[in-house]
């Protein structure tokens, strides 16, 4: 079966999105959808796979949901060329997880590192849905059908369970797959990883060793993407830095890592290289670097920090472009539901 080629990409709605989400994934997620034919999912059904503690509850679930949204408009991503969507209002994600259980096997999903890390030490009080999370993923990918996903080192591993996951159905149901027109008895293509060039690792502008989070209890830590100018500002030129000069080459960055921290975010903001932005302040001071950096970061994100804040305050906007997805969504997931129940054996009303 000739599969059309289609890039489905997960955001789970966590709040506070600040500059290593927008490095590590949203750049990227913009420049995909010049190339290629994109699907933007905000995957709450994931969000709540974790305790109401860490998730938050309904109300703040709802508000990140509209939030993470509104990072993906203001920073650029296109919802009326691409589908723009949140996971929970296409009912097929939870329909094909169901039958991708009944597929997938308990062996698979013990040996996934996500679950054990989350989990922690208190495996037994961990939801059935965190164990059960890659499925969901797979089904995620699967129920449109997605040729490619963009991958962080970190979700590498259930991309190979969703390929898993469709091969053994291809192979389980052939004889089915082929009597439904298929004749190479294949029905869910094999997703490859999309390597979107090099994701940038922001680390916190406290502590070049810790990645830049969320969850950091110093907000000096970090840049967040509903940050003011003037917050930028200030928390780029609190960041901690080391007395030496900047060095001329890549190679003297290897032991310091907030300076090799700062010229990676001055690199990927300015969209040239760390060797190249050393080439223009390598042996000066910290202190005219930081200047730059501070011009820079204000040009490139309070233009975003502003739009998400006119978008957040209009939700009935948001909820209408995900609204508008969603039904965009649900036609090709509906497709797929009724070809995989008919090739299962389920009953239908037709």
């Amino acid at each position: 079966m000739a599969f059309v080629e289609r890039v489905f990409s997960g955001v789970q709605p966590t709040g506070n999105l600040h500059l290593g989400n927008y490095l590590g994934a949203i750049v990227n997620f913009v420049k995909m959808q010049e190339t290629h034919n994109c699907i933007y999912c905000v995957v709450d059904m994931h969000a709540i796979t974790q305790g109401v503690d860490v998730w938050g509850g309904p109300v703040e679930l709802a508000r990140n949901t509209r939030e993470v949204t509104a990072a993906f408009i203001a920073s650029g991503i296109d919802p009326k060329k691409h589908i723009v969507f949140n996971q929970s209002q296409v009912s097929g994600h939870a329909e094909l997880t169901w039958i991708f259980n009944c597929v997938a096997r308990m062996g698979w999903l013990g040996r996934m590192t996500q679950f054990k890390e989350k989990a922690g030490k208190d495996r037994e009080n961990a939801s059935v849905g965190l164990f059960d999370y890659p499925v969901l993923m797979a089904a995620d990918i699967l129920l449109y059908r997605a040729t490619h996903v963009p991958v962080g080192e970190d979700q590498k591993q259930h991309l190979e369970l969703s390929r898993d996951i469709a091969q053994k159905f291809n192979n389980d149901f052939g004889d089915s797959i082929r009597s439904q027109g298929a004749n190479d008895g294949l029905f869910f293509p094999l997703p490859e990883p999309l390597i979107t060039g090099p994701a940038t690792r922001v680390m916190s502008l406290r502590d070049g060793t810790k990645k830049m989070s969320k969850s950091d209890a110093s907000d000096n830590s970090r840049i967040n993407l509903t940050d003011d100018a003037d917050t930028i500002a200030q928390k780029v030129r609190k960041a901690k830095t080391d007395p030496e000069p900047l060095p001329s080459e890549e190679k003297g960055l290897e032991a310091r890592p907030e300076a090799d921290n700062l010229v990676g975010i001055f690199a990927a903001l300015s969209g040239r290289s760390k060797a190249d932005v050393l080439r223009e302040f390598g042996g000066g001071q910290f202190s005219s670097f930081k200047n730059s950096l501070v011009d820079l970061c204000v040009t490139k994100l309070s233009p975003i920090a502003g739009e998400m804040k006119r978008l957040v305050a209009d939700p009935g906007h948001i909820d209408a472009i995900l609204n508008d997805g969603a039904d965009r969504a649900r036609a090709i997931a509906d497709e797929t539901m009724k070809l995989s129940k008919d090739i299962v054996g389920f009953i239908r009303r037709r």
